[in-house]
């Protein structure tokens, strides 16, 4: 069985960052740690803070189809 086809926005692009030499080597030592890949850990630890930050979404992000909310 084959995964379904991505849409255009949900297909992961490239991207580049700048950091510091420790802060790199910081963001290594975890990525390695939960055995992902840089990127990965990057991408994990955005959407954690996002839906912390905004737990019911925002104009141009709206919560994923079936999310549950709890109000705090």
């Amino acid at each position: 069985m084959s995964a379904p086809e991505k849409s255009e926005s949900d297909r992961a692009r490239p991207r580049t960052f700048s950091s510091t030499d420790r802060d790199f080597q910081m963001l290594e030592a975890i990525s390695r740690y939960h055995g992902t890949s840089k990127s990965a850990m990057v991408t994990g630890l955005i959407r954690k803070e996002f839906w912390r930050v905004f737990p019911n979404g925002t104009d141009t992000v709206p919560l994923d189809a079936g999310a549950k909310v709890s109000e705090s």
